[in-house]
């Protein structure tokens, strides 16, 4: 059985990785894989928070809805929506998103710095606390998506967002494909500001709008006299989030192949704009063997005594 190692500073992390390098042994980070499985659950705190500037600095194991919930003390919100409660590393090294994503992007969107702990021991950190720092390497792109197989994520600088005011989702049935697909058109060509843009498939599109009170209003009453559909109370993102917490695989697809690629599933949460349909088969790798070369290239040049499981 792998023993379990709860991490509280960063320098921990980095000593376990140079122990286990120089014993042979493999460590995970936060699953099951190597001799060690590194947790970040003791990595909790938030370090800064610069409401002025929309940014603040979290450690890896702190969880999204804490962090918007002391967020919303100050009018302001980390737009990271993905299913459950994942930590903020965890969003970072999946590269996690929901409904939102449409609007605001995924983590890798919203992280402007981070320090990581390389497999050698060796702590690094680019980024910084303004949104337009662009000092150094980009590690947190880099990052973005490792999976852990690149280093422990361990700080996190991230750029907010006001906390709207008010919200309104929009369910609008459709009973085909080419229906779905015609319905979402007209709304991304409207001259609407939509915080997300789902199709709960079979069954509905969903569409949630956030602002002022008045603007919310205004834009609700256009995207339904433009769809149809009926107001939705929040039901439609909590299955939205179900079929995205248990589905298997993404599977990518050109935005503007909305209808035909509906045409080819039975059930899935599809984020349209981004060309993202969660699906409840596993879906193959959709990398080509020169990205995954490279990939595998950078992760033998950071991790060369194959430290990381």
């Amino acid at each position: 059985m792998p023993s379990v190692s709860e991490i509280r500073r960063v320098h921990e992390a980095a000593e376990l990785f140079r122990d286990a390098a120089e014993e042979g042994s493999r460590v995970s980070i936060e699953r099951e894989g190597g001799d060690v499985v590194l947790s970040t659950r003791r990595l909790d705190q938030v370090l800064e928070h610069e409401a002025g500037d929309l940014t603040c600095i979290v450690e890896a194991g702190v969880r999204v809805r804490d962090l918007n919930e002391r967020l919303a003390e100050h009018g302001q919100m980390l737009a990271l929506d993905p299913p459950g409660n994942p930590t903020i590393g965890a969003c970072l090294a999946a590269n996690l998103s929901g409904p939102r994503r449409h609007r605001y992007g995924t983590a890798r969107d919203l992280v402007i710095g981070v320090t990581v702990v390389l497999a050698d021991g060796t702590v690094a950190s680019s980024g910084g606390k303004v949104v337009k720092n662009v000092a150094g390497y980009d590690l947190g792109k880099l990052f973005c998506g490792s999976e852990g197989r690149l280093g422990l994520i361990a700080r996190v600088a991230l750029r907010l967002h006001p906390r709207p005011e008010a919200s309104r989702t929009l369910g609008v049935p459709v009973r085909s494909a080419a229906e779905a697909a015609e319905v979402a058109r007209k709304l991304l060509r409207a001259p609407l500001e939509l915080s997300a843009l789902d199709v709960v498939w079979p069954g509905r599109v969903a569409v949630l709008i956030e602002g002022s009170r008045a603007a919310v209003d205004e834009q609700f009453g256009a995207a339904h006299e433009l769809a149809g559909g009926d107001e939705d109370f929040g039901s439609i993102w909590e299955e939205v989030e179900a079929r995205q917490s248990r589905s298997q695989g993404r599977l990518q697809f050109v935005p503007g192949e909305l209808g035909s690629t509906l045409a080819g599933l039975d059930e899935a949460a599809v984020r349209v704009s981004a060309g993202v349909a969660y699906v409840r088969e596993p879906v193959p790798d959709p990398r080509d063997p020169i990205e995954l070369a490279l990939v595998e290239r950078v992760r033998a040049e950071l991790d060369p005594a194959g430290v990381l499981a």
